[in-house]
């Protein structure tokens, strides 16, 4: 039995959103039935939540205590390539500016070769132009956490400075559940302020999503 992985994305990658990775399905009544029940529990979830909660330091802090995750080194490929990547997306969100000619990139029009290639080089410069942007004008406190859990793991990315949280995991199904469990425990933990349940803001957003999987 192959892997799964779910990711739960909020904060520099924009809306929230839940997706499984696997397997490529048509939509199939399976697949719609599936997609009533995820809703279903999206509206049981909500009466879940309720205003109380703690710091990302903390977060991670319980997480370490309860659970030995451990942060991996900034020299690492993974940490690089990401950290590259939520840089770019904390540009288009707070700092679109920064990027000049490059914040505004149109969907191609056709799927013709050259129209794409053309689409992809202004990608492919935009992000060339984020990492060149320094430090000192797009600040950072990124970090990138895991734990390995049987035949599993687990990820969790937080950038302090922008309050930044977002979990990843996988394995096969019955390491799935047990993760899944212990990331609704941390979103839980993070927990949201009465603020965020009227405005509806990310952070109530992630953990809604993080109880409805």
């Amino acid at each position: 039995m192959g892997k799964t992985e779910v990711h739960i994305i909020g904060g520099a990658d924009g809306p929230t959103s839940v997706f499984w990775a696997g397997k490529k399905r048509k939509q199939s009544i399976k697949m719609r039935i599936r997609n009533l029940i995820f809703r279903y529990k999206k509206e049981r979830a909500k009466k879940r939540i309720l205003p109380g909660g703690h710091t990302l330091q903390e977060v991670l802090k319980y997480a370490q205590r309860h659970y030995g995750i451990t942060e991996i080194s900034t020299t690492q490929w993974r940490y690089i390539e990401q950290k590259k990547s939520w840089k770019e997306g904390l540009l288009l969100k707070y700092k679109p500016e920064l990027l000049g000619e490059f914040q505004h990139i149109e969907d191609p029009e056709d799927h013709e070769e050259k129209t794409l290639d053309r689409f992809f080089e202004q990608i492919e410069k935009r992000s060339e132009k984020a990492e060149e942007i320094p430090d000192c004008k797009m600040p950072m406190d990124f970090h990138i956490y895991e734990m390995k859990y049987q035949d599993g793991s687990m990820e969790i990315v937080v950038d302090y400075h922008w309050k930044m949280f977002g979990i990843s995991y996988s394995g096969k199904k019955k390491t799935m559940k047990s993760l899944k469990k212990i990331a609704q425990e941390l979103y839980l933990y993070y927990g949201v302020t009465k603020e965020d349940i009227e405005r509806k803001t990310e952070r109530y957003q992630e953990l809604l999503l993080s109880l409805s999987v």
